[in-house]
């Protein structure tokens, strides 16, 4: 039941069985119903969340009161408010599910008492972080250098999975464009 996450794990660092059956110990299927929240502002976020099934995703309200989508994750991909779990704040986010889906979630206790107890696992959860934050720089030099039209071809050519997994409104905040501009978009009258 944990092999997806077994199986990213082994792109990066060999476990030995003793090793796999420690950490299965300390892991927590989940099933989330599409729109639940996983994590409110406000909430201090304890869990680091890896998807198996479904698509979830981190937003903001901005000041208008309107969702701002900053991250979507499928299979395969870690999702949690960094800041808020390694710091012990309350967080500035939500994360939701986008459709129903299946999480194996760890509680930051049991994951700091791992990695004391298979140090190996630093090296994994390090990369998994550096990805992640170079992915952030890049979603922003994006919105920094592209126009929205260019934005959006260009998501639509590197995710093209995403495009038809989620509401049209969500990928438009995403990529920091009014929901009837993405319209013209798709409609070709841009």
């Amino acid at each position: 039941m944990y092999q997806p996450l077994l199986t990213h794990i082994a792109k990066y660092i060999t476990l030995e069985p003793s090793e796999i059956n420690t950490l299965e110990s300390c892991l927590r299927l989940s099933k989330i119903k599409k729109k639940e929240c996983l994590l409110q502002e406000g909430q201090v976020c304890n869990t680091m969340y890896f998807i198996l099934k479904g698509c979830i995703r981190q937003y903001i309200i901005n000041a208008k009161g309107t969702e701002q989508t900053l991250q979507f994750g499928i299979e395969n991909w870690w999702i949690t408010d960094y800041l808020s779990y390694h710091n012990h704040v309350p967080s500035h986010f939500y994360i939701q599910a986008v459709e129903n889906c299946e999480v194996i979630a760890i509680e930051k206790n049991e994951l700091e008492s791992l990695l004391l107890q298979i140090p190996k696992l630093e090296r994994y959860f390090r990369i998994v972080s550096q990805k992640s934050f170079g992915a952030a720089q890049m979603r922003i030099k994006f919105l920094f250098t592209m126009s929205a039209e260019e934005r959006y071809h260009h998501f639509n050519n590197q995710f093209p999975e995403f495009v038809q997994r989620i509401p049209q409104y969500m990928l438009a905040s995403y990529l920091d464009f009014s929901a009837e501009f993405m319209s013209k978009i798709r409609s070709g009258k841009i």
